[in-house]
C-alpha cells in the first residue's frame, strides 16, 4: 500500500501521530472552506444541474457514477474540469457523442464520458459557471457537474459515501476531507456506496498472467474485484500519463500476457502494443435514487 493511501485509511503509529501534529493547519483549512462555501456568489442558471460530488479528495467513484445516471437522458451536457490536460480554456469535448478534441486535450475522465455517452455534449472548463453558459448555448436541457459540490449554484447535491471511509474525520493534511467531514444538509443526495448503489465489475479479455497498471486515486478500492492470477501492480498517481517504455520493461518482467487496466486507464493507452485487459465497472443504483433525480430535473 502506498504511504498515502495508508495515511489516509489504515494508518500506522507514527502516522496516526503525525495526523495529530498537522491538525492545527487542518483547522486552519477547515475555516478557509467553510468561509469560501459561504461567501461565494449564488447563481441560478434556470436549467437543472446535477452535481456528483464528494467531501474527500481523490476518487470515490463519481464518474461512473455520473455515467450511469446521465445515460438514461437526452440533450444533455456534462462539465468536467479536465484536470491534468493539456490547456486551460473552455473545451468543447464532444457534441452529442461527435468527438471534438484529443484525448491529451480533454483530460482522461471527460474523453472516457465522451466516449460512452452519445446522449450528451462533454465541456471541460476549470470555471464551472462558463462551461454552463456554454452548454446552454449548445441547447443542453440538464447539465451534470462532475465534481461540483463546492460551487454555489442552484443545484442537486448528490454526496457519494465511499463504503471505505477514511481512518480520521479530519480535513486536510491531518485527514483526506476536503469540506466539512460532519456537513449535513436534508435537500442533498447522500449516497452511500453498498447501499444506495453498488458496483459491479467484470473484465473483458481475460488472460492468464494479468499485470495491473492503473492512474487512479486510492487503488486499493481496486483490490476486492480482482481475480486470482494477478501477478503483480503498478500504480501510479491519480491521472498520471504512463511511460510505455516502462509497462513494455515491467511487462517483459512479470511474464505478463497482459495489462489489466481500469477503463480510466484504457483511454491513455490507445498506442500500447501491450494486450491489455479491461476492468469494467458497472454501477446498480437503487430506483428510489433514480426517481429522486428524475423527479427534480423534471420538475
Amino acid at each position: 500500500m502506498r504511504f498515502i493511501d495508508s495515511y489516509f485509511y489504515k494508518p500506522n503509529f507514527w502516522q496516526k501521530i503525525l495526523s495529530i501534529v498537522l491538525l492545527p493547519i487542518s483547522l486552519l483549512y477547515f475555516i478557509v472552506a467553510t468561509l469560501r462555501r459561504k461567501i461565494q456568489r449564488y447563481y441560478n442558471f434556470g436549467i437543472p444541474i446535477i452535481s456528483i460530488g464528494n467531501l474527500i479528495a481523490g476518487g470515490s467513484g463519481k464518474t461512473p457514477f455520473l455515467q450511469e445516471i446521465a445515460k438514461d437522458y437526452d440533450d444533455i451536457a456534462i462539465i468536467s474540469r479536465g484536470y491534468k490536460r493539456k490547456g486551460k480554456n473552455l473545451l468543447i469535448v464532444s457534441i452529442k457523442g461527435v468527438i471534438q478534441a484529443s484525448q491529451e486535450m480533454s483530460g482522461d475522465e471527460a474523453y472516457m464520458l465522451a466516449l460512452n455517452l452519445p446522449n450528451a455534449s462533454v465541456i471541460v472548463c476549470k470555471n464551472r459557471r462558463d462551461g454552463i453558459l456554454k452548454a446552454k448555448e449548445l441547447g443542453s436541457k440538464c447539465v451534470f457537474l462532475d465534481d461540483g459540490f463546492r460551487f454555489n449554484f442552484k443545484k442537486l447535491n448528490i454526496i457519494l459515501i465511499p463504503q471505505l471511509e477514511p481512518y480520521f474525520r479530519f480535513t486536510l493534511p491531518s485527514g483526506i476531507y476536503r469540506e466539512n467531514p460532519f456537513y449535513k444538509n436534508p435537500k442533498d443526495l447522500f449516497i452511500k456506496e453498498g447501499v444506495d448503489y453498488k458496483r459491479e465489475v467484470i473484465i473483458e479479455n481475460p488472460t492468464e498472467r494479468m499485470l495491473l497498471v492503473t492512474a487512479i486515486a486510492n487503488p486499493n478500492r481496486l483490490d476486492v474485484f480482482l481475480p486470482n492470477n494477478i501477478i503483480g501492480k503498478i500504480t501510479l498517481s491519480d491521472h498520471s500519463n504512463f511511460d510505455l517504455t516502462m509497462l513494455k520493461s515491467q511487462y517483459k518482467n512479470y511474464n505478463a500476457t497482459s495489462l489489466l487496466v481500469t477503463k480510466k486507464d484504457e483511454v491513455k493507452l490507445s498506442n500500447c502494443e501491450i494486450p491489455l485487459s479491461i476492468l469494467v465497472l458497472k454501477i446498480n443504483i437503487n430506483e428510489s435514487i433514480k426517481k429522486r433525480i428524475k423527479d427534480y430535473i423534471e420538475s
